[in-house]
């Protein structure tokens, strides 16, 4: 996909070209659409701000929590008891899936411990190990961990670890390599790398787990929202995500999963009552009997007030077109690494995030050796962006609510720390938003 940025000509231009951009931007309306939190946001790969049609959408399930009370699960716009499903048709043409393999329920790590527990539990001749790399978001091998420790599995013999050749990416050959290297049942792997904004190719993982009878699982809260994906096209056995990051749905927002139809049926690990079938749930059998759809994953009741807002977030998705973010979000990355090198190359940044469009996600991780204190500077003056350990400013231009003109803005900012060694007075507490 062609990243919409013009090298050559922003070259002397300075902000005259992010303005010309901005008032070419087919998407520009929407950022009109958000509450924007401080004079720059650009920690949306953390938490998106709060949109009308968001907030419309949690309203309204206040007011039918107010006027209907229980018949809200029955009489509501969208009836609560199918919520998770009717909000799994509204997500799965983001992720390129049929709806029965779509539901919104649960959070992310829960669904990693009951898909992978799932897999590893219907594995047949597979071996019980599971891939992944050294550079995954912590919380996914915490739970790979757990759920090998509790099948009675060495998670040291067990986990094995794709290692980094730089620190910053994973080489997609290691990955092969090491499905063919290793006694693997399960490859899970994230689209998007949390820390240095790598994207991974889904399609040719997924091809080389297949080939060596290993189910292939992916975490895409890194790129679910800001990156078009083709799940089941692809093959992919399983996935998961978070709502909160480009989806815009609000702190702690359900999170959502994917099942392969081919793998529907099959017992989920962690059985709850919400992944009954529907037609049955309420006659309290003392049996659990797994819906046909990936509804049957969902485990406690949904909680409405908590998934509300991801109705009015996918109504703006669905309205810009996924292929219209990504083409932006390109775009806007790109100019964001142009002016790192342009403007702040001299003052100790570097670009860790991969240079090719392809091989990025919506975030640029900016180097320095200062990096915390930067970071603490730059929130200090109403610039909100993110650290990560050791040496990562996180850049994030979503692109409903981030014009061009941001990002000429946030590299002025940031220049202006750095020429006026202003960071060196910042106190840190170790602690990163």
């Amino acid at each position: 996909m062609d990243s919409g940025f013009d090298q050559d000509r922003t070259h002397g231009d300075g902000v005259a070209y992010a303005r010309e951009r901005d008032d070419d931007d087919p998407l520009s309306s929407f950022r009109d659409r958000f509450d924007v939190p401080g004079k720059l946001y650009l920690d949306g790969n953390s938490l998106g701000p709060i949109s009308d049609a968001a907030e419309r959408s949690l309203d309204r399930a206040v007011e039918e929590w107010r006027t209907m009370g229980i018949s809200g699960w029955t009489d509501a716009e969208r009836p609560w008891f199918w919520y998770g499903e009717s909000l799994g048709d509204d997500l799965a043409p983001l992720v390129g899936a049929d709806e029965d393999e779509v539901v919104v329920a649960n959070s992310t790590t829960v669904n990693i411990h009951t898909l992978v527990g799932t897999f590893l539990d219907a594995r047949g001749d597979r071996p019980p190990g599971i891939l992944v790399d050294e550079l995954d978001f912590p919380t996914d091998h915490y739970a790979l961990r757990a759920q090998l420790r509790q099948r009675g599995y060495d998670p040291d013999e067990h986990l094995h670890v794709v290692e980094s050749r730089d620190g910053r990416t994973i080489a997609e050959a290691d990955i092969v390599a090491a499905l063919e290297e290793r006694e693997v049942g399960i490859a899970f792997l994230p689209s998007v790398l949390y820390r240095s904004g790598q994207r991974l190719d889904v399609e040719r993982i997924t091809a080389a787990a297949h080939e060596r009878n290993v189910l292939a699982g992916f975490d895409l809260a890194h790129s679910v929202g800001v990156v078009p994906h083709e799940l089941s096209a692809h093959g992919v056995d399983f996935a998961v995500w978070c709502s909160y990051k480009y989806l815009n749905a609000g702190p702690g927002a359900i999170a959502g999963l994917y099942v392969n139809e081919r793998h529907l049926g099959t017992t989920p690990a962690l059985a709850g009552w919400w992944g009954h079938e529907k037609e049955t749930q309420f006659e309290m059998r003392e049996r659990f009997t797994p819906a046909d759809s990936a509804g049957a994953w969902q485990i406690g009741t949904i909680p409405v007030l908590s998934a509300a807002p991801l109705a009015g977030a996918l109504e703006l998705v669905d309205e810009a077109g996924i292929d219209a973010i990504r083409a932006k979000s390109l775009a806007l990355t790109s100019y964001l690494v142009h002016l790192v090198d342009d403007k702040l190359a001299e003052l100790d940044c570097s670009v860790g995030t991969p240079r090719e469009p392809e091989e990025r996600g919506g975030h640029v991780a900016i180097e320095h050796p200062d990096a915390e204190r930067v970071s603490q500077a730059l929130r200090d003056r109403g610039i909100v962006v993110d650290f990560r350990q050791p040496n990562v400013i996180r850049v994030s231009p979503a692109p409903l609510y981030t014009r061009f003109v941001d990002v000429w803005e946030f590299s002025e900012r940031l220049q202006a720390v750095l020429e006026d060694d202003a960071y060196e007075t910042v106190d840190t507490d170790g602690t990163v938003s």
